[in-house]
């Protein structure tokens, strides 16, 4: 498979491997702002089935929003055992609940694969590309395609 456009055969990249519904999934670690451990969010109501709520992160209210049900594959019970990413998406900070966050892995650009394009969907070009692990493969996640219409303005 040819790489992603978006990085060169020898840029030096590093992504945050993480779990959500079971799979393997990344972020390029320049967007993730920080990693907490689940506590609970005040609900908002008529959101979306993928948004659980907000929460005060030291005095910026930013979305919460399910992964593995933004990815259509089902909703979390979110626990303890759970974790945050906090991502930046320009201007905007949001919160993604997911299971766990595995490691970070540093990979050249052309370790980078394109992701086949899946037609259909809610959120088309979520995924950026794939890298091969131990267990298969990650997919490269764009946090911007993750947000749901309507929370744009409210990050």
């Amino acid at each position: 498979m040819p790489r992603p456009q978006q990085w060169g055969d020898d840029d030096l990249l590093e992504f945050v491997t993480l779990k959500a519904a079971g799979q393997s999934f990344c972020i390029e670690i320049t967007q993730i702002r920080e990693i907490r451990r689940w506590t609970p969010v005040t609900a908002l109501p008529h959101a979306e089935d993928a948004v659980l709520g907000v929460m005060n992160l030291r005095g910026a209210v930013i979305p919460i929003i399910d992964l593995a049900a933004r990815l259509g594959l089902g909703e979390c019970e979110a626990s303890p055992r759970h974790v945050i990413i906090v991502v930046a998406i320009g201007s905007k900070t949001i919160g993604l609940l997911v299971d766990s966050v595995s490691e970070i892995l540093t990979v050249e650009g052309n370790q980078i694969c394109d992701a086949p394009t899946m037609g259909g969907g809610d959120i088309p070009n979520s995924i950026l590309g794939l890298i091969s692990i131990e267990e298969g493969m990650s997919r490269i996640l764009a946090p911007e395609i993750l947000v749901p219409r309507g929370l744009t303005d409210a990050a």
